[in-house]
């Protein structure tokens, strides 16, 4: 009897974010870069209330080695991963990164045998 496919996908889609938290907690984007699809983009809501949109290069990588330093203390939880297909969510809660705590949200597909972010959306708690 062979596996089933879903514990596979699954876990090739931990691996995704589990290199994402990682680049996180080392404040590195070159770990998490292959996480991502070249035309991934990120969304919040800032401080004043407005969304914020744009490539993941400039709204996550940028900041993430220029503005921030290691956070070695972090923790995070992959707390969802709901797959359908070629197509999946995810959600990753993480605390003390950055001296904050976050919700992500992640849209995820495969393509070409690999799984990659295409959007992530995100909630910074006080």
């Amino acid at each position: 009897m062979s596996a089933p496919v879903y514990v596979d996908e699954y876990n090739l889609i931990r691996d995704v974010l589990l290199a994402y938290i990682e680049g996180c907690v080392k404040a590195d984007s070159s770990i998490m870069k292959p996480s991502f699809h070249e035309q991934a983009t990120v969304v919040f809501v800032d401080g004043e209330g407005r969304m914020v949109q744009g490539p993941v290069e400039q709204i996550l990588f940028a900041p993430v080695d220029n503005d921030f330093e290691a956070s070695p203390d972090a923790e995070s939880v992959i707390a969802r991963i709901d797959i359908v297909g070629n197509a999946a969510s995810a959600r990753v809660d993480t605390n003390n990164l950055y001296g904050f705590s976050f919700t992500d949200f992640f849209h995820l597909l495969k393509s070409e045998g690999e799984w990659k972010i295409v959007n992530k959306a995100f909630h910074t708690h006080g």
